[in-house]
């Protein structure tokens, strides 16, 4: 995958800086957000006098930080589209020029239907795997880890309580995941058998009805299906559990966070905005957490689907070589 990343890694560094971009603002908005509280409406170090100049003045700055930010999000997706749209159309065109070479061994060692499963399902896998790599990744690492600073620079008891949490919901996705990440090669191979099974019956259909074969057919694909469909529910229920743990999880955090603030609040020690603000930082640790599952289902998908786009590029060369049909160059 190297060399394709390699041709159009300027897209991509266009979209990842874009990125940055866009997470810096939504991460400096929960601070503006506490300042108009505390300063701007309760008045907190003026002595209960609240400040319109003041919220108006703030409220312009977060106006613009949300444009500049949409603005960014909407450039990020442009050349994240550019870099996966691009990568898959040439990956899809080498593969095909390959097995256009391949000889009738190497076509029957594959399977009509595995590889027409490669160059279509895999391939977009492994386009959406990219896109979504480039994008997400930047995305829900900067906002976990740029939460947590922004939380401890607020308030460090508020981001000791957070920070005792995330090794609970990292154990939990990475559990998940590690349980995940086999089903994901077994989907694509059973999504093989089923469109293998699909092209026999549909090229064959003449000789099925003229021998009386259609129960039979029937009953083959609908093995297949079952098949698959056991793969899919096994896959769906792993991250059915992992879901609402990581939310129990987090809104655990937010209860301690509130029942904390309270207690500092009538010391004095802290303020009402910076509680707010520290629940906004939560929410999108939260955010970023489950965009990080969602990003690790595609990546555990997409490295699948790329093994199997490698055996047909690398693999089947191999093949080629190791029964005489082609030569290796010294």
């Amino acid at each position: 995958m190297r060399k394709y990343i390699k041709r159009y890694l300027h897209f991509a560094v266009i979209a990842a800086a874009f990125m940055v971009a866009e997470v810096l603002m939504d991460l400096l908005q929960p601070e503006i957000m506490s300042a108009i509280v505390d300063d701007g409406v309760l008045g907190v170090h003026t002595g209960g006098v609240g400040d319109l100049h003041l919220i108006w003045s703030l409220g312009i700055q977060m106006i613009c930080l949300v444009l500049f930010g949409g603005l960014c999000g909407s450039l990020n997706n442009v050349f994240v589209q550019m870099a996966g749209q691009n990568i898959g159309n040439q990956m899809r065109k080498d593969c095909f020029c390959r097995i256009m070479d391949f000889s009738f061994p190497q076509v029957d060692q594959f399977g009509t239907g595995s590889l027409i499963t490669r160059v279509t399902n895999d391939i977009t896998q492994v386009q959406n795997f990219v896109s979504l790599f480039i994008r997400g990744m930047i995305r829900t690492s900067m906002l976990m880890f740029g939460s947590i600073f922004f939380m401890f620079r607020l308030n460090r008891q508020f981001g000791a309580i957070v920070l005792g949490a995330f090794p609970f919901i990292v154990g939990t996705m990475v559990f998940c995941l590690y349980k995940a990440n086999p089903l994901f090669y077994m989907l694509q191979a059973q999504l093989d058998k089923i469109n293998s099974i699909m092209q026999e019956d549909v090229s064959g259909i003449r000789i099925i009805k003229a021998c009386v074969r259609e129960a039979y057919e029937k009953i083959r694909f609908g093995k297949a299906n079952e098949a698959l469909i056991k793969t899919q529910l096994q896959v769906l229920v792993i991250f059915a559990f992992m879901n609402p743990i990581v939310n129990a999880l987090m809104y655990v955090v937010v209860a301690v966070i509130l029942v904390a603030g309270s207690y500092e609040v009538g010391a004095g020690q802290t303020t009402p905005g910076s509680i707010m603000a520290a629940i906004t930082y939560t929410t999108q640790l939260l955010n970023g957490i489950l965009g990080l599952t969602m990003l690790f289902q595609s990546i555990s998908r997409g490295v699948a689907s790329w093994k199997r786009v490698k055996e047909l590029c690398n693999d089947a060369f191999d093949f080629a070589c190791d029964k005489g049909f082609v030569k290796k160059s010294p």
